[in-house]
């Protein structure tokens, strides 16, 4: 049987005010014409659901039931409504991004911090993840989109927009700071210890192909799980390390660390955006990616 949901929610208001005046009122309907809706209703029910009287209406056993259905679902619907006008506004919502260490660190949480200021009723839930972790988490559904720092390999289908280029230094404890006025070879950096992220990271990779296109060869003496471990154990002497530069700015200030310097330039990495175009995002997650792709350079699909 399929019978007009505005018929049940013509009934949910006679049935709550139990009067028609009332409920065409609240409906900005008039009175007969809730009255020909009722009777329609009853006719398609093939039941009796109101008593009528000069006092209003009361409902019969059948359309008590009927209500306790309908209130109920009208209740839901309401509170549907409510909320997606609340999201449509940005006053609720949730985003849920994946991003690496350096590009939160260096990109991220400045955006997240503007975005939440604006929108402090939108819940943000961050995983810490490595760049293929993250651009997997994009693949399997797993979050709205993510922001990584290259070198990054995409499936097809998902799109990359470079939203920032980033620098890295070579830097030590205050024991190399003789080596500071030298221009060292990569050849040259196998006379002294080296901390580096694990073989698994991305990182490591680039370092590993960096060092091959020189002719040399990168063996570290020390692995660290984040880019702060790293520095931690360089500011404890244990070696030298590629950090990205705005993340290493502050300890070269104090004269915590000292900057190294390579013949051989340090090639550019960036901070970008992995999202799956074919996967709707809500309106908040919408809204913060616009925020972090305003005048960067066009998307990237993966061939």
């Amino acid at each position: 049987m399929y019978v007009d949901w505005e018929y049940y929610k013509i009934f949910y208001y006679v049935a709550k005010y139990q009067n028609f005046t009332k409920a065409a009122r609240v409906l900005g309907n008039n009175q007969p014409n809730i009255t020909h809706s009722m009777n329609r209703l009853e006719s398609q029910l093939n039941c009796v659901l109101f008593i009528r009287s000069n006092r209003g209406v009361t409902l019969t056993p059948e359309g008590e039931m009927l209500y306790s259905r309908i209130a109920s679902a009208a209740v839901q619907i309401q509170d549907a409504e409510e909320e997606l006008s609340a999201s449509a506004t940005l006053e609720h919502g949730a985003i849920s991004i994946s991003a690496t260490e350096t590009a939160l660190n260096i990109y991220l949480s400045e955006k997240l911090r503007a975005f939440h200021t604006e929108y402090p009723g939108i819940r943000l839930r961050i995983s810490n993840h490595s760049t293929p972790q993250a651009v997997q988490a994009v693949k399997n559904g797993e979050v709205d989109f993510a922001v990584i720092s290259t070198p990054a390999e995409l499936d097809p289908g998902l799109k990359m927009v470079d939203l920032m280029p980033f620098y890295e230094v070579l830097v030590g404890g205050r024991t190399f700071t003789a080596l500071a006025s030298q221009n060292l070879t990569l050849k040259e950096l196998v006379n002294y210890p080296l901390i580096s992220l694990s073989d698994e990271s991305m990182t490591r990779s680039f370092y590993r192909q960096f060092f091959l296109d020189h002719d040399a060869v990168l063996r570290p003496d020390t692995e660290a799980a984040t880019t702060d471990q790293m520095l931690t154990l360089v500011k404890s002497e244990l070696g030298l390390a590629f950090v990205p530069e705005p993340m290493a700015k502050a300890a070269l200030e104090r004269g915590e660390l000292v900057q190294l310097h390579l013949q051989e330039i340090i090639p550019q990495r960036s901070i970008c955006l992995v999202y799956d175009h074919h996967r709707p995002l809500n309106t908040a997650a919408r809204k913060f990616q616009q925020l972090l792709t305003e005048r960067t350079t066009p998307p990237r699909t993966q061939k």
